[in-house]
C-alpha cells in the first residue's frame, strides 16, 4: 500500500499490527492476536475520519494515486471481446489514449480512454496520461467508426492535461482538442464520460463533451491543475492548497455547479483500498446512463448533449 501525505498516522497503525501478525506467524504461542484486531478497528476508524470530509487539495492526492485502478483495469474488467484500434491514419499511434471496439453486458461500445500506466516504463510509454494531438484524432477516429455503426461511446477520462511539448504544438495540439470536442458535439450515439481520477483542462473536455459525465467520488475536474493555477495566479507552486478551494474542482462541487451529472461512491478511503467495488460501481453506474439514453433518438442525443453544455452557465449562476 502506498500512503499518501496525510495518511501517514494510518500508515503507522496498520504497520504496528502488521508487524504483530509477522510475530505471531513467527513464534505461534504468541498471544498478540487481539492487540492487532484492536489495531485494526482503530485504524478502520481513523480511516473513515481522514476520508469524511477530505479538503480539495487531498481531493487531488487521492485522485493521483499510483494504486488507482486506471483506464486500462476497468476496460479488462467491464467489457468483453476488447478490439484495440490503433493510429490516427496521419502521424502515429499514441500510447497516452487507448480504445477500441468493445461490448459491455453484450452491448456493442466502442470504449476511449487515457492510460497513465502502473509502473515506470508503463507510465513513460503512455506518457503518464498526457495525450499528443495524435492521440485525439485517434479518438476523432473511434468516434466517427461508432457514429457510422450506431454504437454508443463511452469514455474513461484520467489525464493532468494534454502534453504541452514542443512536438505537439507543432503538430496542431490546440487544434485536435477544439476537434475532438467538436466531433463529441457531433456524433449521433450515446455519449458516456467518466472522470475516473484526474480530469485536467482542454485534454479531458476532448473526451468529456457527453450527453452524460459522471466522477468517482475522489476524482477531480478543473480546466488547469492547483499547481499551474497558483503559479499564474501568486507565482507560487506552492500556494496549490490555495488554488486547490478557489478551483471548485471537487466531484460535489462540480455536481452543485451542474457541471457533471452523478457521482459514483467510493469505497471508504478512496478506490484505491477496494478496486474491485470501484470498478462494479462504474459499470452498474453505465449500465444505468447507456439504458436510458439508448431510448433516445441520434438527433435527440445531439439536441440533449448540445443543450446540455450550453446551459452550464445558467445553473452554475444559479448555484
Amino acid at each position: 500500500m502506498n500512503y499518501l501525505e496525510f495518511e501517514k498516522p494510518l500508515a503507522e497503525i496498520e504497520g504496528k499490527a502488521a508487524e504483530l501478525r509477522a510475530m505471531a506467524r513467527a513464534n505461534p504461542e504468541a498471544d498478540v492476536g487481539k492487540e492487532a484486531e484492536a489495531l485494526d478497528r482503530k485504524a478502520q476508524q481513523l480511516l473513515a475520519d481522514l476520508y469524511r470530509n477530505l479538503s480539495p487539495w487531498r481531493k487531488c492526492q487521492v485522485a493521483r494515486h499510483p494504486d488507482r485502478p486506471h483506464c486500462r483495469d476497468y476496460v479488462e474488467a467491464l467489457f468483453t471481446e476488447y478490439t484495440p484500434l490503433a493510429g490516427d491514419r496521419n502521424f502515429a499511434d499514441d500510447q497516452a489514449i487507448m480504445g477500441g471496439l468493445a461490448r459491455f453486458r453484450d452491448r456493442p461500445v466502442v470504449v476511449i480512454g487515457q492510460e497513465k500506466g502502473s509502473d515506470t516504463k508503463s507510465r513513460i510509454e503512455r506518457n503518464f496520461g498526457m495525450a499528443r494531438p495524435e492521440g485525439y484524432r485517434k479518438a476523432i477516429r473511434l468516434m466517427d467508426l461508432a457514429h457510422r455503426f450506431k454504437l454508443p461511446v463511452v469514455t474513461l477520462v484520467d489525464t493532468p492535461g494534454a502534453y504541452p511539448g514542443k512536438g505537439a504544438e507543432e503538430r496542431g495540439q490546440a487544434e485536435a482538442i477544439a476537434r475532438s470536442t467538436q466531433k463529441c458535439l457531433e456524433i449521433g450515439v450515446p455519449l458516456v464520460s467518466i472522470v475516473i481520477g484526474e480530469g485536467g483542462s482542454g485534454g479531458a473536455v476532448a473526451l468529456a463533451t457527453a450527453n452524460r459525465v459522471l466522477m468517482l467520488e475522489h476524482s477531480v475536474y478543473s480546466v488547469i491543475s492547483p499547481e499551474g493555477c497558483a503559479s499564474i495566479l501568486w507565482k507560487d507552486a506552492e500556494k496549490m492548497r490555495e488554488a486547490a478551494e478557489a478551483l471548485r474542482l471537487t466531484s460535489q462541487d462540480l455536481l452543485k455547479l451542474g457541471v457533471i451529472d452523478a457521482i459514483i461512491p467510493e469505497p471508504v478511503g478512496g478506490a484505491q483500498r477496494d478496486r474491485q467495488a470501484t470498478i462494479d460501481a462504474v459499470g452498474k453506474s453505465l449500465a444505468q446512463i447507456l439504458d436510458k439514453l439508448a431510448k433516445m433518438s441520434g438527433k435527440a442525443l445531439i439536441d440533449d448533449r448540445r443543450r446540455k453544455f450550453l446551459d452550464l452557465g445558467r445553473k452554475g449562476l444559479a448555484a
